[in-house]
């Protein structure tokens, strides 16, 4: 479904992506873990088309995106939950997820937004309330509902457990697997390594904008190295 080669991005003269492959398959949720400054939001910025890559190339189901505007890699069906919610905080949860939707068919939006608060029934009941009063948990829910408005096959997720308590993160992991089991394929960027590779399917480890080591989920919880270094405190 996305296939990632020879990637280099770049800020200014800085090299953020040094030559990443990396595939996501259909139905996979697959995770990217490291430590902060690895790249791994870059990456999935770059999926994006914002930065935009300098060397290689991006390609969603048989079509190249690297050069697309971000817009358009939206209506292809990719959407994203940025690091750091970045909701919009003077408008109301469902305007948000009105937002959320400006790319669909509006006979779907009564039908995305029941979704929506299924998943999260404490949206619901925050409906007319502005996102910037509401608790960091339900920013997080928010933003995953707002990218979901946008009906994506296709979902990138980053940082979804930061900053939040332990019994919310449990949640968000939960639905993070419920969405995949709908049929949403996830692309998962997470520091919270535990959580992210006991879901996932098939994981990456990123260090200094390069990929150092893949495998299942599973193996990589299992590897005595990633162990040492994002699941034992190393």
């Amino acid at each position: 479904m996305l296939e990632i080669r020879g990637v280099h991005t770049f800020y200014g003269n800085i090299e953020a992506l040094k030559g990443v492959d990396l595939d996501v398959h259909e139905g996979e949720i697959v995770t990217l873990i490291g430590a902060n400054g690895a790249g791994k939001s870059t990456l999935l910025m770059t999926v994006c088309g914002s930065p935009q890559a300098q060397r290689g190339s991006v390609t969603y189901e048989d079509t190249e995106i690297t050069r697309m505007a971000t817009f358009d890699i939206v209506r292809l069906g990719i959407a994203q939950s940025p690091e750091g919610r970045r909701i919009f905080p003077g408008m109301t949860v469902l305007e948000n997820l009105q937002l959320g939707a400006i790319t669909t068919n509006p006979d779907f939006f009564e039908d995305d937004v029941a979704k929506v608060f299924d998943l999260f029934p404490r949206l619901k009941e925050r409906s007319n309330q502005r996102g910037g009063t509401l608790s960091g948990g339900e920013q997080q829910m928010l933003a995953i509902g707002r990218a979901l408005m946008s009906r994506p096959r296709l979902l990138l997720l980053d940082e979804p457990s930061l900053g939040l308590a332990p019994l919310i993160v449990k949640n968000v992991f939960r639905v993070i697997e419920k969405i995949n089991k709908e049929g949403i394929t996830v692309f998962l960027v997470e520091q919270n390594a535990y959580h992210a590779l006991r879901i996932a399917h098939r994981g990456y480890v990123m260090a200094n904008g390069k990929i150092l080591k893949s495998g299942t989920g599973k193996e990589l919880l299992a590897d005595p190295s990633v162990r040492a270094a994002y699941l034992e405190g190393g």
